[in-house]
């Protein structure tokens, strides 16, 4: 029986996992929601050692270790381009290791039915975050096509394979076999690659959120396994906040998550056709100089930050550029799609990154306000959250997507190195807008260049 003092330890854990879920709903206290979960699982973890009488001591030792230096590595080296990589990364992780001791449990001793269905929903969950998790970094670090993948047949495998997933379910629920709980974990592990395969373009990000729900679903099954409360109460807030943050990037794509997961079957994929952006038409290009001026003598500005701005790092550099024009009179905000980036908040980050006042940064309702007022759109890095093709062309694979009506602005500037689509890999009508200007080149230099334009006048 776990003492008193431990079950006090565990809930003041369970709080502070509420806390800092709370307080990561918002840019400003993003930081300090992080830092009390961070208290939360270290508590949790020292409650644990000094309230069980655990064995294998050295090898629970050096396996925090080992996960701690190479925490510490990937959060000082992994850039912030690659942070949605790495999330997938950890959300498979997550649904391994709930797998695996699941596995393990159910080795060491027997267990009722209903510890059992817990036993083959941890495994069979877990295996297919981990699985379609890793498929989901691969596509995201480019080690394989990012594009939908469907083969002859896909749907009818993946429906056989969740068939077969079924009835080991029931079986292992009925006998406690490991030998069919290992199946049932390789048929998981089957599943959660079918289930990502067929997704592609910026649909990625969102089943990433999905997978993580996942992990916690199979966390949380995995404490009533082991009668550990605060794995429940964990697993739950993960898979909980995991499951509403994929409704809300479905909505931000004018979608539903089933046309996310099986849309390539039927042709609803966001990426486009392969090409795309390779129209010969003429564009309206400017210099340093040219877009400089426009600048100087707007009233408002608005800034609309994309995955561009976060490869080129150029957040310090844009963020000069708005001090400037602000000392000269003009009205600069940014305006923050939700998927904008590869991820939730991945904007908010990069931009709190430079120091920009959280006062500037509107979310896509008020920031369409302000579009209609602005002298200048000045678009970096972005392009599928300012397609009009989502207002206009029902073909579009983006089409109903709500995006930043860029195209209200009485003129618009495109910060790009080239005419290539953006992740859905569909052309943006908006570049050739007579409205519209082209500085092509590295984001950061383009903006380094602008910066001294400005500073000329």
């Amino acid at each position: 029986m776990i003492p008193v003092w431990a079950q006090l330890g565990y809930v003041v854990a369970a709080v502070c996992f509420v806390l800092a879920l709370k307080g990561l709903s918002s840019p400003r206290s993003a930081r300090i929601g992080n830092l009390i979960g961070v208290v939360g699982a270290l508590l949790a973890m020292v409650v644990t050692f000094l309230a069980y009488d655990l064995g294998n001591l050295g090898w629970i030792l050096t396996a925090i270790a080992v996960g701690a230096v190479v925490g510490v590595l990937f959060a000082r080296r992994v850039a912030m381009t690659a942070m949605p990589q790495l999330v997938a990364l950890f959300n498979g992780v997550g649904g391994g290791a709930a797998a695996l001791v699941a596995l393990l449990e159910l080795a060491e001793e027997s267990h009722s039915t209903p510890t059992l269905v817990a036993v083959a929903f941890t495994v069979l969950v877990g295996a297919v975050s981990l699985s379609g998790s890793a498929v989901t970094f691969a596509k995201l670090q480019e080690l394989m096509t990012g594009r939908p993948l469907v083969f002859p047949g896909a749907q009818y495998v993946s429906a056989t394979v969740l068939m077969a997933a079924v009835v080991l379910v029931v079986a292992v629920a009925g006998t406690g076999n490991l030998l069919l709980t290992v199946s049932l974990a390789v048929a998981g592990l089957i599943l959660g690659v079918l289930l990502v395969l067929p997704v592609g373009g910026a649909d990625v990000p969102i089943v990433i959120s999905l997978l993580n729900a996942f992990t916690g679903l199979a966390v949380a099954a995995g404490g009533y396994v082991l009668d550990n409360t605060l794995l429940l109460v964990a697993g739950t807030l993960v898979g909980a906040s995991g499951t509403i943050l994929t409704r809300l990037m479905a909505e931000a794509m004018g979608r539903s998550v089933t046309s996310i997961l099986f849309g390539a079957f039927v042709g609803g994929s966001t990426a486009g056709t392969a090409g795309a952006g390779d129209s010969d038409r003429p564009v309206r290009s400017a210099g340093p100089e040219d877009v400089a001026v426009l600048l100087n003598f707007a009233r408002r500005v608005v800034v609309v930050p994309g995955y561009g701005l976060a490869v080129a790092q150029a957040q310090h550099t844009v963020h000069e550029l708005a001090d400037l024009l602000e000392s000269r009179g003009v009205d600069v905000s940014y305006a923050i799609h939700p998927v904008a980036g590869r991820m939730p908040g991945h904007m908010n980050v990069l931009l709190a990154e430079a120091n920009v006042p959280y006062e500037q940064l509107r979310e896509m309702d008020v920031a369409n306000l302000e579009l209609r007022s602005a002298d200048v759109a000045l678009v970096v890095g972005a392009n599928d959250v300012v397609n009009p093709a989502a207002r206009n062309s029902p073909g579009s694979p983006i089409y109903g997507m709500p995006i930043l009506d860029v195209d209200q602005a009485r003129a618009v500037v495109f910060l790009k190195r080239s005419m290539r689509p953006g992740f859905a890999g569909i052309e943006n009508e908006l570049l050739y807008d007579a409205r519209t200007m082209l500085l092509f080149g590295d984001a950061k230099e383009s903006l380094a260049k602008l910066v001294a334009a400005v500073k000329s006048l």
